[in-house]
């Protein structure tokens, strides 16, 4: 009965899987097909899950990296008991459903984090295991083990060709992430053809050679020998486990075995034989009722029994430990103290010039003060970003560490990054140059995407890095950053715009937040001692004397302090003109017209952008009869006050363009 049960329920899988794709002419039912015995071996008798209760923190997670799978997703959380019901699954790939193309963790309950850029879901499965491993460490007491779960991942070559995907591993297996375990859906073919064609990796000697614990498993038919291997992956507690399973893309299909079953919908014809080679006499989108009570009675009631445990444990914790629950269940619900920012040091005119970089490191020390749920980590430059909580232990050393040095892995780091924020319960950022945001961008796209509230703090943001040359000289990444759709953008002026800034970032619920900054010193403007948000992304920083300005000058970052000197020169000229720190043009972008024309107003043509960057996007603000002061050309090798002078950003020539253009 067990087997006849266990081949009916693979072949729901299959079947219903395939119909949406059929329904929709569209989507990938080869990994569908071939992946499905194992998906519901792991789903049947490990995943540990609440389908009514999604969000039950103590949950496993699994993470489909292979993206393009999505309806093999969605055709489990219908099984399963999720809030996706049969109509939804016939929506699949349409607009308004919850089942798009790939998976989206804000439009499906159960899917965790959003995957389909192939490499990118194994990052993100190191994340939440980093994240479990973390919070388990900081949070769990003896007969308390408050945090406990698994991070499970199905991917498949395309995820192992990824780059990404040696990043990531690499750190999870130094980092002894033995809660993590991948099953990698091994059937030799690729989109365009035979996977000879262009992969040959000795799967098993790359993963222990980055400290994996490498299982095999011949037949991907065999439901008792995959569930041997997850057993035998669930008592390793030194390393992750990776699982090959060999299967067969497109199992029934006439085209079995071959590239034509990966990216495009069976046919009629065709389904049809499939379904016959499974014994299938339902119709489409039929499921029978014994299915649902072979997830109901696994999955469901070992899901809902692990919940209520979990419910009566914390409350046993929160009156043992009152304040470790209280800091625990802040970080779940990414709470702050509503007093939290008033503990945290404001800077004065009088104060040392800093580079932006260094008030960030030290305003970062007293946010880690006050809230043991902020960590973060690095891309091999703590010692450059100043990201790093003194008197911390890196996580290497100690999982309740809140350094996580990252290594040279800048695209894995953003994406584990996300995976953190993904798990839940923390605040945490992640750091390296301000160019190198090129290798991150395909991450912090997805943060976008996926309103995860990931911190990102680049430094050497601008030409006055100066030796290092044009490779290390930022030039077109603000306009890039500010072009990614919900991302706030910040760069700010000194080191109390640095310490709103940070701010902004913590408060976010739901958008990454870019926080770039300097390596030159900046002296701590008068302006900003009283200042008390940035939330608008623009503020007058300096007035005109009369209420309408003869001319603007808008700036960001260090050539704040370049404007308001500029202001003070053509002053001595008799042009009254108004300056504008703008430290984020997302924000402002967001504000209603009324505070927009009150700040710059459209009747007031003479507008100067002043900004150490490309000039795109500024004419957004200066208008037709406006002058861009900015950096259309890659930098210059030397030192950064020389080079900054070189290319225009000095008091006289702001004060030159301006006459030049104007007076």
């Amino acid at each position: 009965m067990t087997e006849n049960i266990n081949q009916k329920s693979i072949s729901a899988i299959r079947t219903l899987s395939v119909a949406q794709i059929e329904k929709a002419n569209s989507g990938h039912p080869g990994i569908c097909m071939g992946a499905a015995p194992m998906i519901y071996s792991l789903w049947k008798n490990f995943l540990r899950v609440n389908p009514k209760n999604p969000s039950y923190f103590n949950r496993d997670r699994f993470v489909l990296s292979a993206g393009h799978g999505s309806a093999l997703l969605y055709t489990m959380l219908h099984l399963s008991g999720y809030e996706l019901s049969i109509d939804d699954l016939k929506g699949f790939r349409q607009i308004g459903t919850k089942t798009p193309g790939h998976p989206e963790r804000l439009d499906t309950k159960g899917v965790e984090v959003t995957t389909g850029p192939l490499g990118q879901g194994i990052a993100n499965s190191v994340g939440l295991a980093l994240a479990e491993k973390h919070m388990a460490a900081l949070y769990n007491k003896e007969n308390f083990p408050v945090i406990d779960h698994y991070t499970y991942c199905l991917c498949g070559d395309g995820d192992l060709m990824e780059g990404i995907s040696y990043e990531a591993m690499s750190l999870a297996g130094h980092l002894k992430l033995s809660k993590l375990i991948v099953l990698y859906d091994s059937n030799d073919i690729c989109l365009d053809g035979k996977l000879t064609t262009s992969f040959s990796d000795d799967v098993k000697k790359r993963v222990e050679s980055a400290h994996w614990n490498y299982i095999k498993v011949e037949d991907g038919e065999n439901v008792e020998a995959i569930a041997k291997a997850i057993e035998e992956a669930k008592s390793q507690n030194e390393k992750p486990s990776i699982i090959e399973i060999k299967t067969v893309i497109g199992y029934g299909s006439e085209n079995e075995g071959t590239n034509k079953v990966h990216g495009a919908p069976l046919g009629a014809d065709d389904f049809a034989k499939a379904k016959e080679a499974y014994g299938w006499k339902e119709d489409d989108f039929v499921v029978p009722e014994a299915v649902y009570e072979d997830f109901k009675s696994s999955l469901g009631d070992r899901g809902e029994k692990a919940n209520k445990e979990w419910d009566d444990l914390v409350k046993s914790y929160s009156q043992a430990y009152p304040e470790d629950y209280a800091s625990l269940i802040n970080g779940i619900e990414r709470k702050l103290d509503p007093d939290f920012f008033d503990k945290i040091k404001k800077y004065t005119a009088s104060d040392k010039s800093l580079a932006s970089r260094a008030s960030s490191g030290q305003i970062l020390q007293d946010l880690a003060k006050y809230d043991r749920n902020i960590w973060g980590g690095s891309a091999d430059l703590f010692s450059s970003n100043k990201t790093d909580i003194s008197g911390s232990p890196s996580f290497k050393d100690d999982p309740s560490g809140r350094n996580v040095w990252y290594g040279v892995r800048e695209f894995a780091m953003a994406a584990i990054g996300n995976g953190i924020i993904a798990h839940g319960g923390s605040f945490h950022h992640i750091s390296t140059f301000f160019v190198f945001v090129d290798y991150v961008k395909a991450a912090l796209r997805l943060s976008a995407l996926s309103n995860l509230p990931l911190t990102y703090v680049f430094t050497h943001d601008s030409v006055a890095v100066g030796e290092d040359g044009p490779t290390h000289q930022p030039i077109e990444q603000l306009a890039m950053i500010r072009s990614i759709p919900n991302t706030i953008d910040l760069r700010p002026a000194d080191a109390n715009e640095v310490r709103l800034a940070w701010k902004v970032a913590l408060e976010s619920k739901d958008s990454p937040t870019v926080i770039v900054l300097s390596r030159q010193n900046l002296d701590n403007l008068k302006e900003t001692e009283s200042l008390e948000s940035i939330d608008k992304g623009a503020y007058i920083i300096k007035d005109s004397e009369n209420p309408t300005p003869d001319g603007i000058l808008i700036a960001t970052g260090s050539e704040v302090a370049l404007a308001l000197k500029a202001a003070d020169e053509l002053k001595k000229l008799g042009e009254d003109v108004r300056v504008v720190s703008m430290p984020s043009m997302s924000l402002f972008r967001k504000q209603d017209k009324a505070y927009v024309d009150m700040i710059i107003p459209k009747d007031v043509k003479r507008k100067v952008s002043i900004e150490m960057a490309s000039s795109f996007g500024w004419s957004e603000w200066t208008g037709d009869c406006g002058i861009n002061i900015a950096i259309d050309r890659f930098g210059i090798s030397g030192p950064g006050e020389k080079v900054a002078e070189k290319l225009g950003f000095t008091v006289e020539n702001i004060v030159e363009t301006y006459k030049k253009k104007y007076l």
